[in-house]
């Protein structure tokens, strides 16, 4: 998707928050914006997730896919943990049963299962937040937009943020994200903003010092994947294995072919939970 020329006030007699923003968000890719506290990160993101429309320039190309979490996320709701998951499944256009199941999934892996029967208006900020996050993940955006989405959430959640946000990306989805942590998802941006006054200017990528390009696997080398889903989920077609009663399977794929098995098992639908890579000796 593009932004081209974007701005933002609130208001005619208010000034411009963001002005003339160019950014172009390419499929798979994860970009990260910077900027100082109110400076205009959380209305850029909100513009991008089309919860706000600009007030001049375009936006285009941006997925039918679209997920969102806010810096703050509303718990006041008159549901369940499970039956807003489950519900917003349904808004996005899956059937009652997947949609209650890919929320029950959601829960699991973000350490929520035990809150599925809570109403929200009861909820702790951390577990509001794996419910906000969840929400974004049920049916698997092709645009994910993080508002300090790892704020609230214990170690394991975030962790648990990290990999589903790898996830997304080697799924072909982009990912644009804020995050107060300088340290987060160090390394695997593929594009830095910084947004400065009311402009989004472009912040160079450490590069790599001058080195001999990695080496090839080892020819006959070979790579063990273990990967979960929910009981009973099939492999994706062309993968050997069959999957245990819990869900789980163990692949082993010549380390070449690692990254396409990879990329089968994270892009089916549901996807795959890949919870270890580890070359054999």
């Amino acid at each position: 998707m593009n932004l081209t020329g974007v701005g933002r006030r609130y208001g005619r007699s208010r000034p411009w928050v963001l002005r003339g923003v160019c950014l172009e968000v390419p499929s798979g890719a994860l970009v990260r914006i910077g900027g100082g506290n109110g400076g205009g990160k959380s209305t850029l993101l909100r513009l991008v997730a089309g919860i706000d429309a600009p007030t001049e320039g375009r936006v285009h190309g941006r997925p039918p896919r679209t997920a969102y979490v806010p810096e703050r996320f509303p718990v006041a709701l008159p549901l369940t943990a499970l039956s807003y998951l489950t519900h917003l499944g349904r808004v996005h256009g899956l059937g009652r049963a997947d949609a209650a199941r890919r929320a029950g999934h959601w829960l699991e892996r973000f350490g929520a299962a035990g809150h599925a029967r809570t109403p929200m208006a009861e909820l702790s900020k951390g577990t509001s937040q794996k419910v906000a996050v969840a929400q974004a993940l049920l049916a698997g955006p092709e645009l994910l937009v993080l508002d300090e989405a790892w704020t609230g959430l214990d170690a394991s959640a975030r962790c648990e943020l990290d990999l589903a946000v790898a996830e997304r990306t080697a799924a072909g989805a982009a990912v644009v994200f804020v995050d107060h942590d300088p340290t987060r998802l160090a390394g695997a941006a593929d594009a830095h903003y910084r947004v400065e006054g009311t402009s989004l200017l472009p912040v160079s990528l450490p590069t790599a010092s001058p080195s001999a390009p990695a080496p090839e696997p080892p020819a006959g080398s070979r790579v063990r994947i273990r990967a979960a889903a929910a009981p009973g989920t099939v492999l994706p077609p062309g993968l050997p294995g069959r999957p245990g009663p819990d869900g789980l399977v163990e692949l082993t794929a010549d380390a070449a072919r690692s990254d396409e098995v990879l990329r089968t098992l994270l892009g089916a639908d549901p996807p795959w939970h890949v919870r270890t890579v580890e070359e054999l000796p």
